[in-house]
Order: C-alpha cells, then structure tokens, then sequence
C-alpha cells in the first residue's frame, strides 16, 4: 500500500486515462496508458512524443476509408505498439505532451535555482 503512494507523490503528469512518472532507480520515464506499462530513457521517450505529435490527426478525420479508422503507434525499442483510434492518440498526445512540458519546467527551474542553493 505504501508503494502505491509512493508512485502517485512522484507523478509527473496525470490525465483520467493515464499517468506518467520518472523511476528513481533507472531513471527512466515509465508510462501508464490503456492498461499498458512502458518504460523509456529520457532520449527515447523524447522520440516517442514526437512520433505521436507527427500523426496527421486531421487527415485521419477527413479520410473517409476504413484505412484510416486505425494507426499503427509503435516505439523503435518495441516498449509501445499498438492501433490507437483517432480519440486515443490525442489521449496518448495529451500525456506525452504534458509530461514533457513537466520536465522542461523542473530542468528550467533547477536551472533558475541552482545557483542560488551555492
């Protein structure tokens, strides 16, 4: 039980379908999404989140063929891989999107406060 509350004080970033958090121990950002657990380095995870970015929503919407109902997400190192609807790849935007803007935000502030911590 501790360890569930553990996980949620070290949230980055929080959506009704989803969470993110940075592991302390391989320093990796690990998602949560869909019923699914995945685990990226920084690099990798940066990757991802442009990947998904790069999905022409638009296009999928204006496409009337059953082509175009589903896309094929998946990560270089196999951590995702999945058909994501139209819906669930703005869910999955949502959540990569945020927790990058939160870790911008510490770096930025960590940056701002180090040297006044010397």
């Amino acid at each position: 039980m501790s360890s569930i509350s553990t996980l949620k004080s070290n949230v980055l970033f929080e959506t009704d379908k989803g969470y993110s958090y940075q592991c302390d121990v391989t320093h990796r950002i690990v998602l949560h999404i869909f019923g699914t657990q995945s685990q990226y380095k920084v690099q990798d995870f940066l990757l991802f989140q442009r990947k998904v970015n790069s999905v022409d929503v638009l296009n999928m919407l204006y496409d009337l063929s059953d082509k175009s109902d589903l896309q094929l997400i998946e990560t270089t190192q196999r951590n995702f891989s999945r058909n994501l609807t139209i819906c669930e790849i703005v869910q999955l935007r949502e959540l990569l999107n945020g927790t990058k803007f939160t870790l911008q935000l510490h770096s930025l502030l960590c940056s701002v406060l180090k040297p006044d911590l010397v």
